[in-house]
């Protein structure tokens, strides 16, 4: 599993994080400590930018590519977890990507 990079703000209240990692060809789990509303994450290695919110379904996901298209992605590329964690898929994350993401309550 990759090592994931995260940056949170101080003050004790976490209610936003940025983080990085480049990909291993395997689904990545992200331990925010909350639940976020909505996550961006961008494959900076092919301009990918998919984003969900906590509202949409779990398998619908945006998807835009450097074309641009903005698709909805119905793989469960992104899962919002009630425990405070968020699940990438492998098909997400690829391999050897440089991945980016944000995510905020």
């Amino acid at each position: 599993m990759a090592t994931v990079t995260y940056s949170a703000r101080s003050g004790g209240v976490l209610n936003s994080v940025v983080g990085s990692f480049t990909s291993d060809n395997a689904a990545q789990t992200l331990t925010l400590g909350f639940k976020p509303n909505y996550i961006k994450v961008i494959n900076e290695t092919d301009t990918i930018v998919w984003e969900s919110f906590s509202v949409s379904s779990s398998t619908k996901v945006l998807k835009t590519t450097g074309v641009p298209a903005v698709t909805v992605d119905t793989g469960s590329a992104i899962v919002i977890n009630s425990d405070g964690t968020v699940t990438l898929s492998q098909t997400l994350v690829g391999n050897s990507k440089v991945i980016t993401f944000f995510a905020t309550v």
